[in-house]
């Protein structure tokens, strides 16, 4: 692995700060802007004591006082507290089988610069010289995040089949290489993060993040926080089973939602085979075979949906990734796996459909390198 440091003297130290100055920092960045009034009950502080916490956040440049704004229909205007998103900005970096995905945001993880290109090899130490030259483009960077499809311990990729690794110090050799503390996760646990912290589950005490594409990907929101297994494994439910005389697999198993939903799986049983968008243009021009493997593929994707509200009662379902057009190609079939397997009425289900692209999966992963920041757990 490289293990030159790049001199990064342009870099904005970040404070040491207090586990309350880390708590109202975290506050205001997932609930945005609020007075001291109502900072102090949610957090549990006395008022001296926030004072003096926010008055250190304020010195540090990471909060600042903004406009007055009633918030109740019988009190006064109240000071608004909000977060100096300009104070820091973040790389987050997603790696896919063969291309590179950057994207640079502020500390409210809005991005301000973004960056796509082919990996010119996937062999590791390539790798890490390539994410190092695009951090080397990008001035006042003050941590770097790193997400891909696969099983991540402790900034080691223990395994990620698509780019031929095992056991891979990533975290430490970009590090090394940049000079950034650096933040590596699997690429569904950061989007869940960072759709609790920053997107549309923010603030939310539970959730469930399903992404289809190459792979069905699942990430749990539980009591507030996203939820780690006890050997690093993310939350699995692509193999639960939908129809035992469906299709194989890439794990042999028979019917399971993965041998529907997957692209590669829809796409093997169409003749061509087509690209995914053309099957999906074949799909919404009726062309019965297409229609009836979007219409499988849509079925298994509700009874997985079904099956994880069933396990969880979450708040929200959010449903996305670059499958996408799946779900607005067999709607109904979705909703009628939902029915079938959902043990109460559907309508509890709050299902929220986001469109995705590869720069969300960038954004997800410099939204993660400002949550292991804030935290202190990289």
């Amino acid at each position: 692995m490289p293990t030159r440091t790049t001199s990064r003297a342009t870099t904005p130290p970040w404070p040491a700060l207090t586990e309350a100055a880390r708590d109202v920092l975290m506050e205001l960045l997932v609930h945005g802007p609020m007075p001291r009034a109502e900072i102090a009950p949610r957090l549990h502080l006395s008022r001296p004591t926030l004072s003096r916490v926010t008055r250190t956040l304020v010195t540090a440049g990471l909060l600042a006082e903004g406009p007055t704004e009633l918030r109740s229909p019988t009190g006064r205007p109240s000071e608004l507290l909000h977060v100096r998103g300009e104070s820091h900005h973040f790389l987050g970096v997603k790696l896919t089988a063969d291309r590179l995905y950057a994207a640079v945001t502020d500390l409210t993880a809005a991005v301000v610069a973004s960056a796509e290109e082919p990996l010119r090899s996937n062999r590791p130490d390539d790798v890490v010289r390539h994410v190092a030259g695009v951090a080397a483009r990008f001035d006042r960077l003050t941590g770097l995040g790193v997400t891909l499809g696969g099983v991540v311990r402790g900034g080691v990729v223990a395994d990620a089949a698509f780019l031929g690794w095992t056991d891979v110090p990533l975290a430490a050799a970009l590090t090394a290489a940049t000079g950034l503390p650096t933040a590596v996760d699997n690429d569904v646990q950061a989007l869940t993060a960072a759709e609790h912290w920053f997107g549309a589950g923010a603030g939310a005490d539970s959730m469930v993040v399903i992404t289809v594409g190459a792979g069905v990907g699942t990430g749990l929101v539980v009591d507030g926080k996203p939820v780690r297994g006890a050997h690093g494994l993310p939350p699995r439910f692509a193999h639960v089973l939908v129809d035992p005389g469906g299709p194989e697999c890439g794990r042999g198993h028979r019917g399971c939602a993965a041998s529907f939903l997957t692209t590669d799986s829809i796409l093997r049983q169409l003749d061509g085979p087509p690209a995914y968008e053309e099957a999906v243009e074949r799909a919404r021009s009726g062309e019965p075979r297409a229609r009836r493997v979007f219409d499988a593929a849509g079925y298994a994707l509700g009874v997985l949906i079904g099956h994880a509200a069933n396990f969880l009662d979450p708040r929200k379902v959010l449903l996305t990734g670059e499958g996408l057009p799946l779900y607005e190609v067999a709607r109904d079939a979705v909703h009628d796996g939902i029915g079938d397997v959902y043990e109460d009425d559907p309508a509890l289900i709050d299902l929220d459909v986001r469109p995705f692209d590869f720069g969300e999966w960038a954004r997800s992963a410099a939204a993660r390198a400002i949550r292991a920041t804030v935290t202190g757990a990289f």
